[in-house]
């Protein structure tokens, strides 16, 4: 298993001083699958500062992007939420607490 991150959304600034488009808030999503199709995600938002000479919006990848939203996040929020969701998908692989009803 490996969490897969994806980019759903990226906010951007139409004008900010002498650029255009610049990325300012990412919308990330984070998910995995084991082998039985238990499954587990987590969505967040973050800001980012770019640095430097920005990249032209048409030409950020999402590869870029969930780089930048990683960055941003930090290494130990990171791992944090990879290991929120395998215990989620832990969770659904050997439950502790069922509901419904016996008719």
């Amino acid at each position: 298993m490996a969490v897969t991150w994806t980019i759903a959304n990226m906010e951007r600034d139409l004008v900010q001083g002498d650029n255009t488009d610049i990325v300012t808030i990412l919308h990330w999503r984070a998910s995995d699958e084991d082998s039985d199709g238990n499954t587990g995600s987590a969505y967040g938002t973050v800001g980012v500062t770019l640095v430097g000479t920005p990249t032209p919006y048409a030409d950020i990848t999402e590869t870029q992007a969930i780089g930048w939203a990683k960055d941003a996040l930090g290494e130990e929020q990171v791992t944090s939420i990879e290991a929120g969701i395998a215990a989620q998908i832990a969770a659904k692989a050997n439950p502790t607490t069922a509901s419904g009803v016996s008719w």
